[in-house]
């Protein structure tokens, strides 16, 4: 004949045989649902900040931009601006545009993608000098020789 070791009990007030340790065990178990609960409403149903309203658009006078081997680049851009913004001096922009074009060659600016990604870029150069009250970037003139 085999002997089973089982946990004591005791009894409650109403009668019935309770584990021990069970109001412990439910207590952390109510205390994890509400952990994971909170987490999940914090990080999938919480409602963000709300993406800034665009407003001004200024746009800035065409600057020319020295290229390699002779060549220049005369660019014009426009800053959107977010609504609200007090920052519309352009000589920060101005002065990111001449950084990250001069010294280019022209053969790499004649390709679209090539565009594209300096013009991405600039609007993340941008953002972080303005203290994202610049939303974006606008390309209004783009002549090389």
């Amino acid at each position: 004949m085999s002997a089973t070791a089982t946990a004591p009990t005791r009894d409650t007030e109403d009668g019935a045989a309770e584990e021990p340790g069970g109001k412990k065990k439910l207590l952390v178990v109510v205390l994890l649902l509400a952990l994971v609960g909170g987490a999940g409403y914090w990080f999938f149903l919480k409602p963000g900040d709300p993406a800034p309203k665009p407003g001004e658009v200024v746009a800035l006078d065409p600057i020319q931009v020295n290229l390699a081997d002779g060549h220049y680049l005369s660019v014009g851009i426009a800053l959107q601006l977010a609504e609200g913004a007090h920052e519309a001096d352009g000589s920060k922009a101005l002065d990111a545009v001449i950084s990250l074009y001069s010294g280019r060659e022209i053969e790499e600016l004649a390709k679209p993608k090539t565009r594209s990604e300096l013009k991405d870029e600039l609007k993340h150069e941008l953002a972080e000098l303005y203290h994202e009250e610049v939303m974006d970037v606008y390309l209004t003139q783009f002549v090389t020789q």
